[in-house]
């Protein structure tokens, strides 16, 4: 089966679907979403970090959020989290209702393989510390906790090891947390 993303408008609102692959390769702007699982570590914040597989059309071996994929169609944002959570990386234990969705941003990027990103992605945030995860090979290399100082120092001194969209993502979620 192929899976099919969501094309929307600068507004949000879905004008139709399309092969996932020729979207990318069109640059066509559909609906995306990014997890990010926290937790309160001894000392700081810690996040739960994914690096994508080598076996990826794009971003391979990049470091990113928990998650990311695109909803299906007529599928809430926060029930598609919940599925990929499962799916990439076998965490059954976050349930939709347990994000905090705290809204989307639109990005292009050019990627590798002549292809495009062109998202309206939104951020689903969950604090949970004791999860139970087992990756999906076809999907990601790694996971670990990465304390949020160890994030700044990468993302200032090597910010080619993160997926285009992580920088934006993280960004966003630090603000959210230190407003609380």
């Amino acid at each position: 089966m192929k899976e099919e993303v969501v094309l929307v408008n600068q507004q949000g609102q879905a004008i139709g679907t399309m092969e996932k692959l020729e979207a990318h390769e069109k640059g066509l702007l559909h609906l995306a979403f990014s997890v990010l699982l926290y937790r309160n570590g001894k000392e700081e914040r810690e996040f739960l970090l994914q690096k994508r597989a080598e076996c990826k059309y794009h971003s391979k071996g990049k470091w990113s959020n928990t998650c990311c994929s695109h909803p299906r169609l007529h599928e809430s944002i926060e029930s598609a989290g919940e599925r990929r959570l499962e799916e990439e990386i076998g965490i059954t234990d976050v349930a939709a209702n347990a994000f905090e969705n705290l809204g989307w941003f639109i990005y292009q990027a050019e990627l590798e393989n002549g292809l495009s990103e062109h998202e309206l992605d939104y951020i689903l945030l969950a604090n949970s510390p004791d999860v139970n995860f087992t990756i999906n090979p076809e999907e990601v290399s790694d996971i670990q906790w990465w304390r949020e100082s160890d994030i700044a120092k990468e993302l200032e001194k090597n910010p080619t090891i993160f997926s285009v969209w992580f920088e934006t993502v993280y960004s966003q979620t630090i603000q959210y947390l230190n407003k609380k």
